[in-house]
């Protein structure tokens, strides 16, 4: 380059307080992005530690009500829970509030006896006479069939992962849909599944009506949650969901009063009165699934008649007993 052409572009020295200043800004912004990254994986970390430590909680709750029943002679199977926590990935925890464990016919009546007894208490154990509305399927059939899973100090008994599919689908449509977020079980134990999982024992040892409700339920984690069904052989079926089904659910997640008890709300006359009117136009999946019904059926009027008609004995009995506490009282 020639000495004209350098004369031209002289070059630049920047002044000491100009480099100090780029110092300080560049040391700054470092900082501060460290803290940021420092501050998120401090998050992530405690939610995981968090997620972690309820999980072991939920593990030794389920080992002491297991050694409860089996001093009874009772082996109990425990469904929801534990049970669909093992498919979650590592870093979501899955919190449940109380155990879910269903029991053969005989033992009901000694297994409420443990549940009431000073030993169960803090465990919020919910008994079930078998899987009553859940599962069709034999109880002998299933108890054959069911898993002892390994945890840290012994063994709990959980239904085979087909079969526990099934439970898990029937209760979120039970609940109307209303629970998104357990609409995760479904899609984490399909994501998740052991290789050897049979879809026909999962699908083929209900009715066709029940098949149907099974698949739409995995057509609405596919849907809404991103469920991959593209290696399942439902995954035509799957994609053929009921717009009215569709519209239910999102009604569901929208409505920001939830289904409550009747007798829960007989201090508070506006939330009793809402509840009644909800009650009166019953929840169109809940409905269907009560009646045993179709989800292609052209209506669900017939099925929301049933219903709601079919559930007031059991409520004029749970109102009319906590009136009569509440008098007592």
């Amino acid at each position: 380059m020639s000495a004209l052409h350098r004369s031209r572009y002289p070059k630049f020295e920047p002044k000491p307080r100009i480099l100090r200043v780029v110092k300080i800004v560049y040391l700054c912004y470092s900082f501060f992005v460290g803290v940021t990254i420092s501050a998120i994986q401090s998050q992530i970390s405690d939610d995981v530690r968090w997620g972690l430590l309820q999980r072991k909680a939920q593990e030794t709750f389920a080992l002491r009500a297991f050694a409860l029943f089996r001093k009874q002679g009772i082996e109990p199977i425990l469904i929801k829970g534990l049970a669909a926590a093992r498919y979650y990935p590592s870093n979501i925890p899955r919190i449940s509030v109380d155990m879910d464990l269903a029991v053969a016919a005989d033992d009901l009546e000694v297994a409420r006896e443990v549940v009431a007894s000073p030993e169960a208490d803090g465990l919020a154990i919910d008994v079930h006479r078998e899987l009553r509305h859940l599962d069709t399927v034999d109880w002998q059939d299933l108890y054959a069939n069911s898993r002892l899973l390994k945890l840290e100090g012994g063994t709990i008994r959980v239904l085979r992962p087909e079969d526990h599919l099934r439970v898990l689908c029937v209760h979120w449509l039970t609940d109307g849909g209303s629970h998104k977020d357990r609409l995760w079980d479904i899609c984490y134990t399909v994501e998740n599944r052991p290789a050897d999982f049979d879809w026909g024992r999962f699908l083929n040892v209900v009715s066709e009506r029940r098949r149907r409700w099974l698949v739409c339920t995995i057509g609405l984690a596919h849907k809404y949650l991103g469920l991959d069904v593209g290696d399942t052989p439902v995954k035509d079926a799957a994609i053929d969901i009921p717009t009215w089904l569709t519209k239910t659910v999102e009604r569901e997640w929208e409505n920001e009063t939830p289904l409550r008890p009747l007798e829960a709300c007989l201090n508070n006359p506006k939330l009793l009165a809402r509840q009644i009117g909800m009650r009166l136009r019953p929840n169109p999946i809940f409905a269907t699934v009560d009646l045993e019904g179709s989800f292609d059926a052209r209506t669900r009027v017939f099925y929301q008649i049933g219903n709601f008609f079919r559930r007031i004995p059991s409520s004029y009995r749970r109102v009319s007993a906590s009136l009569k506490r509440m008098t007592n009282e």
